[in-house]
């Protein structure tokens, strides 16, 4: 087997499942499941129309650059969200089975082990697991930029020695980020390609959370949008969506990766022997998904109500307060995070992910320590309920 395996820690729920053993729920209240970053509104009823609709494709082998179709709806949707001009469909896109099985091809894809010493790929921290596996496995070793509360949760650059910022081939980002919420504004992304010329790595842009905002005035930049507004092209860089959380499809697997047309030639190389090409069924629903705005709006409306309610209950009693984006609250705890989210699905039946868990020991600190994250994704009634009782929670610890 390979040995990087044994470098793969436990997943955080897998870590849960075992903090929770032992525990028995209140019984006198329903269960809450805050932990996972599920979606719950109803998928589109057109979707589910489109994906029966396009049945027929289950008699053919897709191909892994994806139908020409699909690829233009995303061009389209591209320079319609971010106002990014002419985007190739046929150079600079390629669909993908969702963004977590693309952040983990693209690692192996980039990664060149042929360069005398060993690569390095730079994580967010709390970060995604997915990076970390992505890296291990592609024979890379990982460095941690941590992403603290105090300082506005920005990167922390100078944790790197020049030596390590030398070995970097790969950094991730999310934006707008998981679980902190924090969106990258255009002088962030100015540092980060700055870096990347330097040092000539790749950036991957994971933007899965981007649809999910609160001001519709003010949608998240998203990296392709912050190159062409600071006059570049995407050398070197890539981003990731998804309709996962944009459409509330997390069962279709569906998203794609866009960017550096050099890039993305030898990744779908590379991914046609990974053998993950979209199935035709579901490359019909995208396309659908990606033609149509008004469930997007209607999504972001639903989330809109529940933070609007639930902030406030929550934000005087743990150290929380609106995301810039995205649908987790990530609150400070006051005692710590294991012993919170454990006490908390004992007394009061409602489940929260330990920060510690979605995060690593780095540079002295675990910054996901004393943390949880709050994943407002059940209807407003469970939302609002799950509030009150986290308050009841806190006020008699």
């Amino acid at each position: 087997m390979n040995f990087n395996l044994g470098k793969l820690q436990t997943y955080p729920f897998e870590k849960l499942r075992q903090l929770m053993a032992g525990v028995t729920p209140n019984p006198g209240l329903s269960e809450i499941g805050l932990y996972i970053g599920e979606p719950r509104h109803a998928t589109p009823a057109f979707i589910k129309e489109a994906l029966v609709a396009g049945l027929g494709g289950l008699s053919s082998y897709p191909g892994t650059a994806g139908q020409p179709a699909l690829r233009q709806a995303i061009a389209e949707w591209l320079k319609k969200r971010y106002g990014l001009g002419e985007v190739d469909p046929d150079s600079e896109i390629i669909p993908v089975n969702g963004s977590r099985e693309a952040l983990f091809s693209l690692t192996q894809a980039v990664v060149d082990l042929g360069r005398g010493y060993t690569p390095l790929v730079v994580s967010p921290n709390p970060f995604y697991q997915i990076y970390e596996g992505g890296a291990y496995l592609a024979g890379a070793d990982i460095r941690f930029l941590n992403t603290l509360r105090e300082n506005g949760f920005a990167f922390d650059y100078a944790s790197l020695a020049e030596e390590e910022w030398r070995r970097v081939q790969l950094l991730i980002v999310c934006s707008p980020g998981n679980p902190t919420g924090k969106v990258l504004d255009l002088d962030d992304w100015k540092r980060l390609f700055a870096l990347s010329d330097q040092y000539g790595f790749v950036i991957a842009s994971d933007e899965c959370y981007s649809e999910i905002y609160f001001d519709e005035g003010q949608p998240p930049l998203g990296g392709l949008q912050a190159a062409k507004r600071l006059g570049r092209n995407y050398d070197r860089l890539v981003m990731l969506s998804s309709l996962s959380k944009r459409s509330n499809v997390p069962g279709m697997r569906s998203g794609f990766v866009a960017g550096d047309a050099a890039i993305l030639k030898d990744y779908l190389r590379y991914r046609t022997y990974h053998g993950s090409a979209m199935s035709p069924v579901f490359q019909a629903a995208s396309i659908a998904a990606w033609k149509d705005e008004a469930h997007v709006a209607a999504n972001r409306e639903q989330y809109r109500r529940k933070f609007a309610a639930v902030t406030p209950l929550l934000q005087d009693v743990l150290a929380t307060s609106m995301p810039d984006a995205g649908f987790y609250l990530w609150a400070k705890t006051p005692v710590a995070d294991t012993d919170f989210a454990r006490r908390l699905a004992a007394e009061e039946n409602v489940h929260v992910l330990p920060g510690s868990f979605l995060a690593r020991q780095a540079h002295g600190i675990n910054p996901g320590a004393g943390h949880v994250r709050i994943a407002l994704v059940e209807p407003l009634a469970e939302c609002l309920e799950a509030a009150g009782r986290i308050r009841r929670f806190v006020t008699h610890l």
